[in-house]
């Protein structure tokens, strides 16, 4: 019998495997219906949350005091075109990104906003001034201030510590109006123009429009009250400086006029360009004197080296030879030669034609010679003129330059002066023609700012937007609603589905046994025999169809039915299907909870009639402790006496004669006594199926006893309440012990509750519909 109860616990095991395996491994898996259905199960919770956030904002926003936003927009022009061809004096700046930053920091300063403060008066304004504002109720100082401490604890010198209420000062009244002024005020750019717009919040929107066109006309007045006093104070500084720069060119004046009469130079340009002119002259003539000198001492020093008084020789130098005089007289000579050459060979030496050409020839070589002595003594003196003349060129050349210089250097001193004086008469003109620029325009409007576009009296409230705070409230509500949600689920650990049951015990879940509401305890023992509940009795049928189903194959006449703790329902779950089956078969219904019986009180018998303990302990017969409810025949828990014997001796079973109320071991002892499983095997005859109500199995030992002889074990878990780790254990005590499990049952479980929240049970029902009658 123990073989084939395992090998079918085995089977139903095996079946569920896949599932279990498969869930394993998708449990790191996002599973997205699965969280859809958890915030559908707490969608009244979230909706009931975002209709009270969205009420209490909107009694919130409700209350709070509206704020209107005063709007004034400033047009900057940092680089605007002059009026006129001068230019003012006045600040410039190349960067128009700092120069709006800078406006913007001034617009947002203390002094523009005690400017306005003091021309809206604003420290008598009933909106603005502390002292009529509504007082707080909240003020422990006050109160503290108001108690007698000396009175009540005398002697401690309390009243030294609280603060001495003193008179608010105007002086304090003024400037925390201005403060209060400075944080309600904001400077902003508009887009990427030389636009500032100012921008003043208050709950009076004539106050706000007025404050913002207060601030704008504020700092248009500071800019020209600056830029007057600018153009005033730099025309003071510009009549002291240009005396001081009056009396610096007359100086220079002087100093260059003086120069000049000690120099004597009247036009040193003149000069200095007329003696250029002659030194260049001279350089020149020095050049041409240099190359006459060179020809000439070249000339003269080839007569001198060719002479030597030779006449032959000399006529051939041809500054000699060039000479028409020396041609001439070179000719002359040839001739009479050349008559004395004929005659020689005509006449006798003393012929006198021949002595007569003879002295022709003479004289002619004579006149020659002296013509030749005279072109040589030419040369000579021709090369000491030349030597001469280059000499007196060269004196004359070195005179100019030495003189060119000294006028150079004082033509440099003399523009030296004359670039001071220019510089100083420049810049005096220059001062003398912005003096006249500055005064002429001291009363011009030179500010860089006017206001484009005024503030106007706002409509409509700034803040607080009541629509988009209710909204994001409710957002953030139902935000809220859906994480406490998904937090609740992840931190349940109790079992709601038979998905959920069967994933984490691995084990076949049998039926869904409905949550029955109003019916007392007697009630629920017999509800299927009363059919007032035809959902709950379709349950108990599904469970009874597995019995019998898995009787048919494999015997399971004993069948225990318990639970992890008390008050899961296992004793409803025991006497209804032990109801369920009586009209079909011969059942035995027991009640083993000795501890705590409940079938005599759900069907009204006696408190201290015989049963089950009883029997075991010999002190009843098994006939005399049957009592019977239409088919059903019911065993039960029968009156254990308290024994003072130790629980671990071993019992003592009483005979038959022994009196009723004799010493009876513990229900442990009597569970595990060799009767408990003779008096099981005696009944597997005489019934179709014994259903043992049993302890609970986690809290005592005794539904392992009672399992031990049992051929199936329903295990009963109350949804949404029992922890999955704690029947994870108590299950685990079974399966450890070699227990039979038959299956589960996931009882009481609330089907309106379930619907509303999105739960699907399977096998629940399948001709019944989960709406609430």
């Amino acid at each position: 019998m123990d073989n084939s109860l395992g090998t079918y616990v085995e089977r139903p095991l095996q079946a569920h495997v896949q599932p279990h395996q498969q869930h394993s491994e998708d449990k790191d898996t996002l599973d997205l219906l699965k969280l859809w259905r958890v915030i559908w199960r707490a969608k009244w919770s979230i909706a009931w949350l975002i209709l009270v956030s969205g009420l209490l904002a909107t009694i919130v926003v409700s209350n709070i005091t509206p704020q209107y936003i005063g709007s004034t927009t400033l047009l900057f022009n940092d680089k605007s075109p002059p009026l006129m061809s001068f230019q003012q004096v006045k600040d410039s700046n190349s960067n128009t990104t700092d120069y709006l930053q800078t406006q913007q920091a001034l617009l947002q300063s203390r002094d523009l906003a005690e400017r306005a403060v003091k021309k809206l008066g604003l420290t008598t304004h009933p909106v603005t001034d502390p002292r009529q504002q509504p007082k707080s109720w909240f003020a422990p100082r006050e109160w503290l201030a108001a108690v007698d401490l000396d009175k009540w604890l005398p002697g401690l010198g309390l009243e030294r510590w609280l603060p001495e209420k003193q008179p608010v000062t105007e002086d304090e009244v003024f400037n925390q109006v201005t403060q209060n002024l400075m944080l309600h005020t904001s400077v902003k750019f508009v887009g990427k123009s030389q636009l500032l717009e100012i921008e003043v919040e208050l709950p009076d929107p004539v106050l706000a429009a007025a404050a913002a066109n207060a601030l704008a006309r504020g700092f248009t007045d500071s800019q020209l009250d600056t830029s007057e006093k600018s153009t005033q104070t730099t025309t003071a500084w510009m009549n002291t400086r240009l005396v001081k720069l009056r009396d610096n060119l007359r100086a220079a004046e002087k100093k260059l006029q003086g120069y000049r009469e000690e120099q004597g130079l009247v036009d040193v340009g003149g000069v200095a360009t007329i003696s250029a002119n002659e030194l260049e002259m001279t350089g020149n003539r020095m050049v041409d004197a240099r190359r006459n000198r060179a020809e000439a001492e070249s000339e003269y020093r080839q007569a001198k080296a060719l002479g030597n008084g030779d006449l032959s020789k000399l006529s051939s130098v041809p500054a000699v030879l060039s000479n028409p005089l020396v041609q001439k007289f070179q000719a002359d000579r040839a001739l009479a030669q050349a008559k004395v050459d004929e005659l020689s060979g005509r006449y006798g030496p003393k012929h006198p034609s021949l002595l007569s050409a003879q002295s022709e020839l003479r004289t002619a070589t004579t006149s020659l010679q002296l013509q030749v002595q005279q072109v040589v003594a030419g040369i000579e003196r021709q090369y000491q003129l030349a030597t001469a003349s280059e000499a007196s060129l060269r004196q004359s050349f070195n005179s100019n330059k030495a003189q060119i210089q000294d006028i150079a250097r004082k033509e440099f001193q003399l523009r030296e002066f004359q670039r001071e004086v220019d510089s100083s008469r420049a810049l005096y003109e220059t001062f003398v023609t912005r003096l006249k620029e500055t005064t002429a325009t001291a009363d011009m409007d030179s500010t860089k700012v006017r206001i484009v576009d005024p503030a106007i009296v706002p409509v409509d409230p700034s803040k607080p937007r009541k629509t988009l705070i209710v909204a994001i409230v409710a957002l953030i509500a139902a935000v809220i609603g859906v994480a406490l949600a998904l937090l609740f689920d992840s931190l349940s650990n109790t079992f709601k589905t038979d998905e959920s049951i069967e994933s984490a015990l691995n084990i076949p879940l049998l039926s869904v046994v409905p949550l029955v509401m109003k019916k007392n305890r007697r009630q629920l023992a017999r509800l299927f025999e009363d059919n007032d509940n035809p959902r709950f009795s379709e349950t108990i049928r599904n469970l009874r169809t597995w019995l019998m189903l898995q009787s048919n194959e494999m015997p399971s006449q004993v069948v225990l039915i318990t639970s992890t703790v008390a008050g899961e329902g296992k004793s409803t779950i025991a006497n209804n299907l032990a109801s369920s089956l009586a009209p079909l078969e011969r059942v035995l219904l027991i009640d083993a909870d000795m501890r705590q019986p409940t079938l005599s009180q759900n069907f009204d018998f006696p408190p201290d009639s015989p049963g089950l303990a009883n029997v075991i302990a010999g002190t009843a017969r098994f006939e005399d402790c049957i009592v019977s409810v239409g088919n059903l025949d019911m065993l039960l828990a029968g009156k254990v006496m308290p024994s003072t014997r130790d629980s671990h001796a071993a019992p003592r079973l009483p005979s038959p004669a022994e009196p009723p109320n004799a010493l009876q071991p513990p229900p442990q002892d009597l569970l595990s006594s060799p009767r408990m499983a003779r008096m099981l095997e005696a009944l597997r005859s005489r019934y179709r199926h014994i259903i043992i109500d049993s302890p609970p199995a986690e809290l005592i030992s005794d539904a392992l006893l009672l399992a031990k002889h049992s051929d199936a074990v329903i295990y009963v878990v109350k949804a949404d309440s029992t922890p999955i780790s704690q029947v994870q254990r108590g299950l685990a005590m079974l399966q450890q012990s070699h227990v039979p499990v038959f299956g589960t049952v996931l009882n009481q479980v609330d089907l309106r509750k379930a619907r509303k929240y999105g739960h699907h049970h399977s096998r629940a029902f399948y001709n019944y519909d989960f709406a609430p009658r």
